[in-house]
């Protein structure tokens, strides 16, 4: 089996399976899509032809001959899952997998597609700021996943989960729009956590091979 994950280095869609894929030990192939080149090589009829969303990421698994493409990704973590069981970022266990899953969605749907590329640019094309408008909702955001976290190095327990995956590249957004993380002690034990684990190192955005230098 092959695997080629199209993705673009600061996308956190894309940073969530990056990790995935590491966590599970997956040897993958890194196909960048840049959002800004020519309006955003997204929008290019090849991609299209393999993500009609026109969105990032997706992985392109070729297994005898046969090439599937799966798009959106917490299905695709999903997938990774069921692929390969262990070690386990999803648990079996009902309430253990609810609390995951419950702060996969507070980033994946209610704070991640507000900051979204395209939504940002409709925003500004209204003529208001996209720092402004964007950042009550990262602040209420933030401050929900504040409260769901248990107290462990993780934000689970002992071992890296689906909620590790979707915090940390939402708090590396953050970031960006200028939200002082201060308030949000638990959020940053739990990120600092992970920044050692090297599963979540080798797939920070500035350690892919179509990431913008420094200082540029």
């Amino acid at each position: 089996m092959r695997l080629r994950l199209y993705g673009y280095w600061r996308s956190s869609s894309a940073w969530r399976v990056r990790i995935a894929l590491g966590l599970k030990g997956l040897e993958y192939e890194s196909r960048p899509v840049h959002l800004l080149r020519n309006g955003g090589e997204q929008h290019e009829a090849d991609y299209l032809r393999l993500n009609p969303m026109a969105q990032l990421p997706t992985l392109e698994v070729e297994e005898r001959g046969e090439l599937r493409h799966l798009t959106q990704s917490l299905a695709i973590i999903d997938w990774l899952e069921q692929l390969q069981p262990e070690p386990s970022i999803l648990s079996s266990e009902p309430w253990a997998r609810f609390r995951a899953l419950e702060i996969a969605e507070i980033v994946n749907s209610g704070m991640q597609p507000l900051q979204n590329l395209s939504v940002l640019q409709a925003v500004e094309r209204l003529g208001s700021s996209k720092q402004e408008w964007v950042r009550p909702f990262l602040t209420r955001g933030l401050a929900a996943l504040e409260r769901k976290l248990d107290g462990g190095p993780f934000a689970l327990g002992e071992q890296p989960s689906l909620a590790d995956l979707c915090i940390v590249p939402q708090l590396y957004s953050t970031r960006r729009f200028g939200i002082d993380l201060g308030d949000f002690p638990s959020l940053l034990r739990v990120e600092a956590t992970c920044r050692a684990h090297p599963a979540f190192e080798a797939a920070h955005p500035d350690r892919q091979v179509d990431a913008k230098p420094k200082g540029n």
